[in-house]
């Protein structure tokens, strides 16, 4: 018995030891699982949002070359607004926004910048899925390089690995319309949703390309309805990737970052494989989103050099996509629904505007025909909520930035 019990502590001393390893080797990947899981509480949002380095692992994109010389007028925004008959503040809009951040260019000239709640100008915000439309900016690039032949090749042309998924065979263009027919829930506040395990994949340590190649169902051919499918995203980032030869971040550092004059280093957030979080991963200041805004304002020209296609940044910027699958709940205002391109989003009754969303309130809203930009973070954990009359906050949202680029329609730069 002796004999037996010295074996058995040494047994249990071994596992024990084993535990201990266990713990250690994936004690980063437990802290980083529960900052995710707190990332959007109340008491931590504002903060995480302006340090998500903290949180999920990162890349920096550092700048270079001529640095954007904004020019600088500051004014009041408009007092008030209406917004379906009701007269409105747009103070306290903001507030029930839970603004962070506000930069409106004029022409471009900066003629509102506002930060609240306790963040600055430096601060560098997460995009969420505002960080798409830098996704389709860059296969813009890609097809004018000729790295990427068509958007009618299939996906699994450039990557095989995605052969025997729900994307085996899909068309590139449906998969930048959101209309990849895949099975993807995108239920936010389900924590047993497609975007919430991948989320948790993506804290622990998982590939985002193994994620992306797991998914097998179908909901219906590609093509034949729009459904917002986050992943979709990241398969694009993975043909850009496999298309060029550069992971992602090398790619937005040498045709777009380094030329569109940035004013401070950005990063991307990314897997534990150093992959970027394409879908959403984009951390920058808030002058740096209204400059991508003004980019775009500008038929991608930044002063006499042509940095964007401008015949993408005409098609990626239009309604181009099917409708909406039967239930989607596709976002409307006044009842008729908003409209999808190549990763950017159009405003019902649109008059050339387009503009990019990420979730709790992140906007970059183009106006070209008022020469405005507006670039906004927020912390509303509400966003995914309506004002108890069927109008849901990006509906609010767009209409508060409508009545903004009205307010300034007859600025001009004092002399």
């Amino acid at each position: 018995m002796r004999k037996f019990l010295k074996w058995a502590g040494y047994a249990l001393a071994g596992i024990v030891l084993v535990g201990v390893v266990l713990i250690g080797l994936n004690f980063s990947n437990i802290q980083r699982l529960l900052r995710v899981n707190s990332l959007f509480d109340a008491d931590k949002i504002v903060h995480n949002f302006s340090n998500m380095k903290d949180i999920l692992a990162a890349d920096e994109l550092p700048i270079s070359g001529t640095v954007h010389d904004w020019s600088v007028s500051l004014t009041p925004l408009n007092e008030t607004y209406s917004d379906r008959g009701q007269e409105k503040s747009v103070s306290a809009m903001l507030e029930e926004l839970q603004t962070t951040a506000i930069v409106v260019v004029k022409d471009g000239v900066i003629v509102h910048e506002a930060y609240f709640k306790g963040t600055g100008a430096d601060d560098l915000r997460i995009s969420w899925s505002m960080s798409k439309s830098f996704v389709s900016a860059l296969t813009g690039l890609a097809l004018a390089n000729g790295d990427i032949e068509s958007l009618d090749d299939p996906v699994t042309k450039y990557v095989p690995g995605l052969k025997n998924s729900a994307y085996d065979g899909v068309p590139l263009r449906h998969v930048m319309n959101m209309a990849s027919g895949v099975t993807f829930d995108e239920n936010y506040l389900d924590k047993n949703s497609d975007i919430n395990k991948m989320g948790r994949a993506l804290a622990v340590g998982g590939s985002l390309d193994d994620f992306a190649a797991s998914i097998k169902g179908i909901n219906r051919p590609s093509g034949t309805a729009w459904q917002y499918v986050s992943i979709d995203t990241h398969v694009i980032s993975m043909v850009l990737r496999s298309a060029t030869g550069e992971t992602l971040q090398d790619y937005f550092v040498k045709n777009l970052w380094s030329k569109m004059g940035a004013g401070a280093d950005a990063y991307y957030s990314t897997d534990l494989q150093g992959n970027a979080f394409a879908l959403g991963g984009l951390n920058m200041r808030t002058r740096d989103y209204a400059l991508f805004g003004e980019l775009f304002r500008n038929q991608g020209r930044r002063g006499n050099v042509q940095i964007i296609p401008e015949d993408w940044v005409a098609i990626s910027t239009t309604n181009t996509a099917p409708l909406a699958a039967e239930g989607e709940g596709v976002p409307t205002q006044d009842g008729t629904p908003f409209g999808y391109g190549y990763q950017w989003w159009t405003p019902p009754h649109a008059d050339g505007e387009y503009f990019a969303v990420g979730v709790y309130g992140q906007y970059i809203y183009v106006n070209p025909k008022a020469g405005i930009t507006i670039a906004q973070n927020a912390a509303h954990r509400e966003f995914m909520s309506d004002d108890g009359h069927g109008e849901s906050y990006m509906a609010q949202n767009i209409t508060l930035m409508r009545a903004i680029a009205e307010h300034y329609s007859d600025w001009e730069m004092p002399e």
